[in-house]
């Protein structure tokens, strides 16, 4: 049976809960721990989903977090674009004066660094397949009124999901979910599960239908598949990047990508989807390749790439109808 939102909001956020009760590849923490991306944690929690509303936005006002949410992933499970990296020539170029050389770290100090700004909301889940999940919880400040703060599973199938969908309620008609338990997070995950298993639609189209502000990271543990996408309005923020040890890193906070990637890092292009396996497209223009753009900072050094869509360029692709339709059929679009 589905979780409902409730039933998975309602547990003691900081009861006690053994790993036993998770699968045996995830866990969870709010603790700080080394290697976090190496292996599960042994202390470990229930997944939540955090909402929240009006009131708690009152209530937190005087905060200001920027930190929401961050996803790293092996290289061996994520192959982002090889313009996303700060070349070799261009790092070793000496910073101007006055500037100090960001160097890139590594997945288990990204996640520490995390927990450490955070250590009374942050948790995360590490996978052994060499993935991260890591969110803040429902106690933590909202977004923003407009925007809601997701963390939900099913199925091995986990999804961090900032924003909101104005179409919420159509898409639960569609998808024949039940309206009451349903919000955008597990929306997606359904989404996503139709797509895997050869639904009748282009992964294009499914996303594209999705109205309204939002950014989300979606992680097949049973697959490890990775897909990601960013609204066409760009109203969610979102970066990603290459850390020290070429895992990919993705994260809705820009100084915790500086902080993290070096230079190797830049803003996830809007309306674009990111699949671990089809590599980065436009769901607007799924015809159209996309072009790396280079990018000079305030320092006047090169970063990584920002991409745009190729207005010029058409992929050369066989018409596809039933199932074959989705993005199993993917091309390398960079």
């Amino acid at each position: 049976m589905r979780p409902t939102p409730w039933q998975l909001i309602r547990r003691p956020w900081r009861g006690a809960a053994s790993s036993d009760k998770l699968p045996a590849t995830c866990a969870l923490s709010t603790r700080r721990t080394s290697d976090l991306f190496k292996a599960p944690l042994r202390d470990s929690i229930p997944i939540l989903s955090s909402s929240v509303g009006l009131s708690s936005l009152q209530k937190h006002s005087a905060d200001s977090t920027k930190e929401k949410m961050l996803a790293i992933f092996h290289k061996t499970v994520a192959h982002p674009p090889q313009e996303l990296g700060c070349s070799e020539s261009t790092s070793n170029v000496p910073p101007m004066p006055g500037y100090s050389r960001r160097q890139p770290k590594s997945s288990d100090e990204i996640l520490r660094d995390f927990h450490s700004a955070h250590p009374a909301h942050a948790f995360c889940a590490t996978f052994s397949g060499g993935a991260a999940l890591a969110c803040l919880g429902p106690r933590a400040p909202p977004p923003s009124l407009l925007h809601r703060r997701w963390f939900c599973s099913f199925d091995e199938v986990y999804c961090m999901f900032v924003g909101s969908l104005d179409n919420l309620s159509s898409l639960i008609r569609q998808y024949g979910l039940c309206g009451k338990s349903t919000n955008e997070a597990l929306l997606v995950i359904e989404a996503y599960r139709t797509l895997r298993d050869r639904g009748p639609y282009p992964a294009d189209q499914v996303v594209k239908d999705l109205a309204g502000s939002f950014a989300f990271v979606v992680y097949d543990n049973k697959n490890g598949a990775v897909f990601a996408a960013l609204s066409s309005d760009g109203g969610v923020p979102l970066h990603w990047g290459i850390a020290a040890d070429g895992s990919v890193v993705i994260c809705d906070d820009r100084e915790i990508m500086k902080g993290s990637c070096g230079k190797s890092y830049a803003p996830f292009p809007a309306g674009c989807m990111f699949h671990s396996e089809g590599g980065l497209r436009s769901f607007e223009h799924p015809t159209k390749k996309m072009q790396a753009m280079p990018r000079v900072d305030s320092e006047g050094m090169m970063c990584g790439a920002s991409f745009k869509v190729d207005a010029f360029s058409k992929i050369a692709t066989m018409p596809r109808v039933g199932s074959a339709a989705n993005w199993a059929s993917w091309d390398d679009s960079y």
